[in-house]
């Protein structure tokens, strides 16, 4: 059997009660929907998340549908602060 994990299409992630991020997940087998679930990531959790998703992506250039923070930011010269790249 072969199973395929994707976001759950028109649910957001979400902030719980308890100050978890539940990321909304789909999970199918062999090509079956089997069930909806959501993976639940404490703040440190999810940084480290972040910066590991970071890491990967780093030297690949971000596709057009990509969401903001994947896109160039501009911003002032005055207010550009740049830590620990030349």
């Amino acid at each position: 059997m072969s199973w395929e994990i994707e976001r759950t299409p028109g649910r957001p992630l979400h902030r719980t009660d308890d100050d978890r991020l539940a990321v909304p997940l789909r999970l199918s087998g062999d090509g079956e929907h089997a069930t909806d679930v959501e993976l639940m990531l404490s703040l440190v959790d999810a940084e480290h998340l972040h910066a590991a998703l970071c890491r990967a992506l780093d030297g690949h250039p971000a596709p057009p549908a990509a969401p903001e923070c994947r896109q160039p930011v501009q911003t002032s010269r005055g207010n550009a602060h740049i830590v620990g790249r030349a």
